[in-house]
């Protein structure tokens, strides 16, 4: 259920990927877009000039119809996005129909919390897959999206198919948004880039991170020792920020922590944390921590058979919990939250009893 609170910042992009200069198409394009240059856009590109005037395209969607002859003005084709426009000059813009999108529309059940004409948000659960590629073809929150939205998708960069602006990892929970439309993707990609669009991330880490609530800061980047991994790195990487804060501590063997980013690279809340000393519960990639043995000192303060829930544990302890964006068509400002899930919540649980 949707509640009106204001937008908090920054956002927190942890374990997604999000192109903010892919761009789609509007709905139902019949006919040419018509724009005459304003006086104030004199001496403009004309890419830029198109897509402040035609606020349902991207630059880099009005870049690509241009490549494709889709834009004529002065009686012409017109392929170079680097044309300074003068004032009264007007350009049409021919948009294509969308195309039917390769993936196959799945029935997969998913948890929608919301949904309207132009964004969807769902709750993804842990093991789903957000996009087919090699290895995960099919089944994936994709496949499940073309099911269910069906006809209602007008289509993104001319295909038609779910604007998704981030992305969980496969065994990350927790809640996502999905344009529907090329006006929703633009603006929601927008709010990603300025970090106006806050999510709220609660992760079940081992020890107790020290101080309770503070500030990560260090560049991430491919490890060198291992090129699957990512790293804090003194050299190269990209700039990366983390605010956190201990929730609630389960003596000094366990904690759960509340991260907001101020960046959004990968993995980030799962590289922070370890890099400070406190890998998540389950985190089949960086929980290991320096002894090699998921959970190392932390562990061995837990009795049997606690300890055994926790290095058991089949996935990151990860659950983004809160997302706050501006409707990007509405301009309402909307919060959405989740659960923890039971997984996460037994483990909780299970800890309470030390």
């Amino acid at each position: 259920m949707a509640a009106k609170t204001p937008a908090e910042m920054p956002d927190d992009m942890s374990d997604d990927f999000f192109d903010p200069e892919d761009g789609g198409s509007p709905a139902g394009t019949a006919g040419p877009l018509a724009y005459t240059i304003p006086d104030e856009a004199a001496g403009q590109r004309l890419d830029k000039a198109l897509a402040a005037g035609l606020p349902d395209l991207s630059r880099s969607r009005v870049q690509a119809l241009l490549e494709q002859g889709c834009v004529r003005g002065d009686g012409r084709t017109i392929t170079d996005p680097s044309l300074r426009v003068k004032p009264g000059q007007t350009f049409e813009v021919q948009v294509p129909g969308a195309e039917t999108a390769e993936p196959v529309p799945q029935d997969i059940p998913i948890d929608v919390v919301f949904e309207d004409a132009d964004v969807l948000v769902i709750d993804k659960p842990a093991g789903l897959v957000v996009h087919p590629a090699a290895g995960n073809p099919d089944g994936t929150l994709v496949n499940a999206l073309l099911a269910h939205c069906g006809d209602s998708l007008s289509g993104i960069g001319g295909v038609r198919r779910p604007g998704i602006v981030h992305r969980l990892d496969k065994d990350t929970s927790g809640l996502m948004v999905v344009a529907k439309n090329d006006r929703a993707h633009h603006g929601l990609s927008e709010q990603f880039s300025d970090r106006t669009l806050s999510r709220t991330y609660l992760a079940l880490v081992w020890g107790v991170p020290n101080p309770t609530q503070g500030r990560i800061e260090g560049n991430i980047g491919r490890s060198s020792a291992d090129r699957k991994k990512m790293a804090v790195v003194t050299g190269g990487g990209k700039h990366a920020a983390t605010k956190y804060r201990v929730v609630k501590s389960f003596g000094m063997a366990a904690s759960l922590v509340e991260c907001v980013l101020e960046t959004g690279r990968t993995h980030q809340i799962r590289v922070h944390l370890t890099h400070i000393g406190h890998p998540l519960v389950g985190d089949p990639l960086y929980g290991r921590g320096r002894s090699g043995r998921p959970g190392g000192k932390f562990a061995s303060l837990l009795p049997e058979p606690v300890r055994g829930s926790l290095v058991g544990f089949p996935r990151q302890a990860l659950h983004a919990a809160a997302l706050t964006f501006r409707h990007p068509v509405s301009g309402e400002i909307v919060t959405f939250r989740s659960p923890i899930p039971a997984d996460i919540h037994e483990l909780i649980v299970t800890l309470e009893t030390v």
